[in-house]
C-alpha cells in the first residue's frame, strides 16, 4: 500500500512540474535508475530486513500427528509453561524461551511447531535458516531484530498474549561461532541470542522460539544452555504402531478396497518416517488413477512401498539370460531368509527400480533396536545368499552382489566393534585397520559356508522357479511360502518312505551283528 501511495505522488508531481514548464526528463530518468537499483537490490535480499516468514492461517491440531506419541506428550508439557502463565508465574517458575526439535527428515517436526500454535493459542511465525544468512554486513541481524519485533506487533493486533517463532533449520543460523570466513554468520547468531534472553524485549507478549534441526551436534554451545533452547524434544522415526496410526490419518477420505489391511502396511514399512508414509498412500492412489480403478488395493500399496523404497521402475531391458541370473540371485535371499526368520519375505520381484535389477523386501518381525551375534549373523547369511545361489547354479557369480557384500562388510565391522567376535571387546579407536580386516574377513568367510551349506539342498529347485518369477516378474510373499513348502514336503517323502520301510522290518529295522555280508549277499 505504501509503495502505490509513494508512486502515485511521485507521478503526480512529475506531471505538475512538467505543466509549470520544467524539464522533468532527467527527474524521470533517475527516477528510472532508482527503481531499477531498488529492484536489484531487493532481488539480492539487501534491501528487505525482514525474512519472508509465513504466518499460518491453518490450525493443525495435535490430534492430526501421527506417530509421535511420545514427543507430543513432552511438547505440550512443555506449553503448558507458556498456556498457563498465571499459575506457572505464581509458583516463581521462570517461563521457557525456546524448544528444540531434533529428528530425522520428514518425521513431523514442522507440523508439531504449528500445532503448537493451535494448542496454546498464539500467533505462529516460520523462517528458515538460511533466510537470515547474506553477504551484506548487519542484514542477518537485522533480519531476528525485524522477525521479533513483527512477531510481537502480529500479537497485539490481534489481541494475543503470545507469538510463537519457527525457524526450520537452525544449524545454518545456529553453528558454532568461529568457523566461518567471516563474522556475519556470528553477528546474525549474537542478535539470536540476544533476542532470546529477553535484553531489549518485554514480557508482554511473549515470544517462544521453536527451531527444527536434525544436526544439533552443529549447533553452538550458547545456544543450547538453560535460558535459551530449555527443551530438546527427540522427534524420532515412528513404531510400528505409530506407523498404523499415520495411515489411518492419511488414508482418511479416501476410498479403500476390502482387502486393505493397514497394519500389514505399518510392519512392512519399518524405518519409513511420516513424509514416506504419506508419501506411499499418495502413490497408491496415484496407481489407482493410472488403472482407472475405483478403490485403492492391498497390491497398490505393496508397489507404492516398493516405489517409495527404490524409486520408480527404470527403462532398462535386461536380457532373458540376465533376466534368470537375478531371479536365482533374488531366490537365494529369499530362501535363507525364509529359513532364517520364517514368515519375513514379503515380495520377491525382478522389475528393475532405481540402481536395482531385482529386490527381495522382508517384514521384519518386529521393530528392532539391539541386535545379538545371532541375528547380525543371519543378516550377513541373507545378504551372502544372492551370490551363493548364483554360484550353485551357474558355477560362477556376478557384479549384481556389490551392494550386497558391502552390506554383509558392515555388519560384520559392527560385530567386531561391539565385541560381538573372536576378539572380544576391543577399543574402536585404537584398533589396527589390519586386525579389524582380518577378523572381518573371518566372519564373512564363515558366514559364506554356512550360508552355502543352507542353500545347496535347493539348487535343483531354484533354476525351475526362477523361470516362474521370470515369467510373473513379481512373486508375494505366500506364494513364495507354498512353494518352499512344497519342496520341503516333496525332499521329506522319501526320508518318511524309508522310515516306514525300516520300522517294518525284522528287529525294528535294527541290523543284526555280523549279518551286514549276508544281508548284502541277498
Amino acid at each position: 500500500m505504501i509503495k502505490e501511495w509513494i508512486v502515485g505522488v511521485a507521478i503526480a508531481v512529475l506531471v505538475f512540474l512538467a505543466v509549470l514548464g520544467y524539464n522533468v526528463l532527467p527527474l524521470f530518468f533517475l527516477a528510472a535508475i532508482s527503481v531499477a537499483l531498488w529492484y536489484m537490490l531487493d532481488r539480492r535480499g539487501a534491501v528487505s530486513v525482514a525474512p519472508r516468514e509465513a504466518m499460518v492461517k491453518h490450525q493443525v491440531s495435535f490430534d492430526q500427528i501421527g506417530g509421535q506419541e511420545h514427543a507430543k506428550r513432552e511438547l505440550m508439557e512443555a506449553l503448558d509453561f507458556l498456556k498457563y502463565r498465571d499459575r506457572i508465574r505464581s509458583l516463581g517458575i521462570r517461563p521457557l524461551k525456546g524448544i528444540l526439535l531434533t529428528g530425522p527428515p520428514g518425521t513431523g517436526k514442522t507440523l508439531m511447531a504449528k500445532a503448537a500454535a493451535t494448542y496454546t493459542d498464539s500467533v505462529f511465525l516460520s523462517a528458515a535458516g538460511s533466510e537470515f544468512v547474506e553477504m551484506y554486513v548487519g542484514v542477518g541481524a537485522q533480519r531476528v531484530r525485524e522477525l521479533f519485533r513483527r512477531a510481537r506487533a502480529l500479537a497485539k493486533k490481534e489481541g494475543k498474549d503470545s507469538a510463537i517463532i519457527f525457524i526450520d533449520e537452525i544449524d545454518v543460523l545456529g553453528a558454532r561461532r568461529g568457523q566461518h570466513s567471516h563474522q556475519e554468520y556470528d553477528q546474525t547468531l549474537n542478535q539470536l541470542l540476544t533476542e532470546m534472553d529477553g535484553m531489549s524485549t518485554t514480557q508482554t507478549p511473549m515470544v517462544l522460539v521453536m527451531a527444527a534441526t536434525n544436526r544439533p551436534d552443529m549447533l553452538d554451545a550458547a545456544l543450547l544452555r538453560p535460558g535459551r533452547f530449555d527443551r530438546q524434544i527427540k522427534v524420532d522415526l515412528p513404531d510400528k504402531e505409530g506407523r498404523l496410526h499415520i495411515l489411518r490419518i492419511q488414508t482418511q477420505g479416501k476410498p479403500l478396497a476390502a482387502d486393505v489391511d493397514l497394519e500389514h502396511i505399518a510392519g512392512e514399512t519399518y524405518g519409513f518416517s511420516g513424509a514416506q508414509l504419506e508419501s506411499l498412500v499418495n502413490e497408491a492412489a496415484i496407481m489407482a488413477l493410472r488403472q482407472n480403478k475405483q478403490e485403492i488395493t492391498q497390491e497398490m500399496f505393496r508397489d507404492a512401498v516398493d516405489k517409495v523404497l527404490m524409486g520408480e521402475k527404470t527403462g532398462r531391458k535386461p536380457t532373458p539370460e540376465e533376466l534368470q541370473r537375478v531371479a536365482v540371485h533374488e531366490l537365494g535371499h529369499a530362501i535363507v531368509s525364509e529359513l532364517m526368520r520364517p514368515g519375513t519375505v514379503s515380495h520377491i520381484t525382478i522389475a528393475p527400480r532405481g540402481n536395482a535389477l531385482g529386490f527381495v523386501r522382508q517384514i521384519p518381525e518386529s521393530d528392532r533396536y539391539l541386535y545379538t551375534k545371532e541375528q547380525l549373523e543371519q543378516q550377513i547369511n541373507v545378504a551372502l545368499a544372492g551370490c551363493l545361489a548364483e554360484e550353485l547354479h551357474y558355477g560362477n557369480r556376478s557384479t549384481g552382489a556389490q551392494n550386497d557384500f558391502m552390506q554383509a562388510s558392515s555388519l560384520a565391522r559392527t560385530m567386531v566393534r561391539c565385541g560381538l567376535s573372536r576378539i572380544g571387546i576391543v577399543d574402536e579407536e585404537n584398533l589396527p585397520e589390519t586386525v579389524l580386516d582380518t577378523e572381518v574377513r573371518h566372519i564373512l568367510s564363515e558366514q559364506e559356508k554356512v550360508t552355502r551349506a543352507l542353500l545347496a539342498p535347493y539348487k535343483e529347485d531354484i533354476a525351475a522357479f526362477a523361470s516362474h518369477v521370470v515369467e510373473e516378474e513379481s512373486v508375494d510373499g505366500d506364494a513364495f511360502r507354498r512353494w518352499l513348502e512344497g519342496v520341503h514336503a516333496r525332499k521329506a517323502q522319501p526320508e518318511a518312505n524309508a522310515a516306514c520301510a525300516a520300522a517294518l522290518a525284522p528287529d525294528g529295522g535294527r541290523m543284526v551283528p555280523g549279518t551286514e555280508g549276508l544281508q548284502a549277499g541277498a
